[in-house]
Order: structure tokens, then C-alpha cells, then sequence
């Protein structure tokens, strides 16, 4: 079975290129990928004609705009992927493996950066996600479009749509498959913002979430 290959963007030239690249070969064996994008004022729409199947524009918000690429998709297997995200060359190979099992699942993750501390962040990344069964979007949420027209697919939260969709489809369909092949994303934000810095944020947003927080008041303090 073929794969919608989703990726949501707002202002994201400066690493796209590397993302459509990972993905090229994916095209050449039939899959499609559907770029939404959110109103970039950069060049990201002029980098990706030619590199994807379908362009769309929508306002700006991930989940609004995943769940218009998922709305366009060919496919009976989506696949979501972040911008600033590069994918293993047989990726598609393990979704459609995962999905004869599974009825969605997720990657582990890598983060791009040298420093020794993004290394203890992404174990923990991916060993709270198996355990837990609650996926986030840097680890490459795919799912068969029955599981993602079963939870009505992603809530129109501005922030932590990814967490709201695991803890439907792990409620709905079952918990993920979980590979451990891994996707490679930026650690930019992390960088940027200070690792300590924001895995404390994180942790304090997950937590102000699972408490039932308001995802727009959450969304005002991530900025």
C-alpha cells in the first residue's frame, strides 16, 4: 500500500531542502507528498514545486494544516512528517511493515546537534513514548486513514495536537508501533533556547497539559 507523505511548513526554507531530499526517493516508488503550507513569507513554497505532488495553502496551524493535507491524500496510509525532519532511505518499507501489525505507530528520533546532553534528551524522548504509548510529532506519527478518520483526526489545538492524537488513536485503535529506526530533527529550538531551558519548559507545558491547561495558554508561553 502507498503512503501520503504529509508535511506541514511556515517559513521553513532554510532546512526544507534537506527534508524534500530525504523523501525524493520515497516518490520514485509511488508514495506522494503533500506539503501544506501555513502562509510562509519566505521561500519555502518556491523550494518544494517540483519536489512534492500537491501544494496546498491553508491558515496557519499544524494540525489545521495536517488535517488538510490528510483531507487531499491519495493514499490509505498517512504519514506526517515535520519540515525540518530527515527520514531513513527505507522508511516506507517500515510503516507498511508496522501498519500490517499496528493500526498507527511512530519512529524513534534523533536529534541533529553534537551536544552529549541531546543524546540523554532523545533517549528519553523515545523510551517515555514506548512506554507510555504517547508519540509526539518529531517522531513521525503514520497511521492507516481508518485510524485517522476514527479520532476524527487531529483536534485544532495550537499546540500539543500530537499528544491529543496518540492519547485518542492509543484509546481508539491501540497503542503505536514503535520502531526504533530512527528519524533525524533539528535541535535547533533546542539549541537556540538552551537545552536545560527548554527541557524544563517542555516538561512544565506536558505537565500544565495532562492537568487539563488550555493548549492556546500553553501555545503564548512556548513562543
Amino acid at each position: 500500500m502507498h503512503i501520503s507523505i504529509i508535511i506541514p511548513t511556515l517559513n521553513e526554507a532554510a532546512i526544507l531542502d534537506q527534508t524534500l531530499a530525504s523523501l525524493a526517493r520515497l516518490r520514485t516508488r509511488g508514495h506522494e507528498i503533500i506539503m501544506v503550507d501555513g502562509g510562509s513569507q519566505d521561500a519555502s513554497c518556491e523550494l518544494a514545486r517540483g519536489h512534492v505532488d500537491q501544494l496546498i495553502t491553508t491558515p496557519p496551524g499544524r494540525a489545521r494544516q495536517m488535517n488538510a493535507g490528510a483531507q487531499q491524500a491519495q493514499h490509505a496510509l498517512l504519514w506526517f512528517v515535520h519540515a525540518d525532519t530527515r527520514s531513513p532511505a527505507d522508511a516506507d518499507t517500515l510503516i507498511q511493515q508496522a501498519l500490517h501489525q499496528r493500526h498507527w505507530g511512530r519512529f524513534a528520533v534523533r536529534l541533529s546537534g553534537a551536544h552529549p546532553l541531546l543524546r540523554v534528551v532523545e533517549w528519553f524522548m523515545n523510551q517515555r513514548s514506548r512506554w507510555s504509548g504517547i508519540a509526539t510529532g518529531d517522531q513521525g506519527l503514520f497511521m492507516t486513514r481508518r485510524a485517522f478518520d476514527t479520532v476524527g483526526g487531529f483536534p485544532d489545538i495550537p499546540l500539543m495536537e500530537d499528544i491529543a492524537i496518540s492519547r485518542a488513536l492509543k484509546q481508539q485503535v491501540g497503542r503505536p508501533a514503535c520502531l526504533r529506526a530512527r528519524l533525524i530533527t533539528s535541535s535547533r529550538r533546542w539549541e537556540q533556547r538552551g537545552i536545560v531551558r527548554t527541557i524544563l519548559l517542555m516538561w512544565r507545558l506536558r505537565l500544565a497539559y495532562f492537568f487539563g491547561a488550555d493548549p492556546a495558554d500553553l501555545a503564548r508561553r512556548y513562543q
